[in-house]
């Protein structure tokens, strides 16, 4: 979270998948606070606390997975291929557990 919103630079794969699970577990207890206040919707959507904290993080979040598709040499236009139905989502994952790039790459300074 240090660079909020920054879409340029590098986090390598184990940055990116500690916050990734970080943000999961959050939601998580989130999620479970929310059903407990009574505060969750009864169809499955989100609850309010949990909402807000999805707003919060949203932007940052799609900060961080440009900046590790960076690390992986790929442009973070990349993420776009999410709005494929299941298979857009499927290539982004396989993207995100790829090794990033040894050295310096056309995005920045590597490892």
């Amino acid at each position: 979270m240090k660079n909020y919103v920054g879409f340029s630079g590098r986090v390598h794969r184990k940055e990116y998948w500690i916050l990734s699970l970080f943000h999961a577990i959050i939601i998580i207890l989130l999620s479970i606070i929310d059903g407990v206040m009574g505060s969750s919707v009864k169809d499955g959507g989100f609850g309010i606390l949990t909402l807000i904290y999805l707003l919060a993080v949203f932007l940052p979040s799609i900060g961080v997975i440009a900046r590790h598709l960076h690390d992986t040499n790929l442009s973070g236009w990349w993420q776009l291929l999410t709005l494929i139905p299941l298979i857009g989502s499927i290539v982004l994952l396989v993207f995100t557990v790829m090794e990033g790039t040894r050295g310096d790459n056309r995005f920045g300074v590597g490892c």
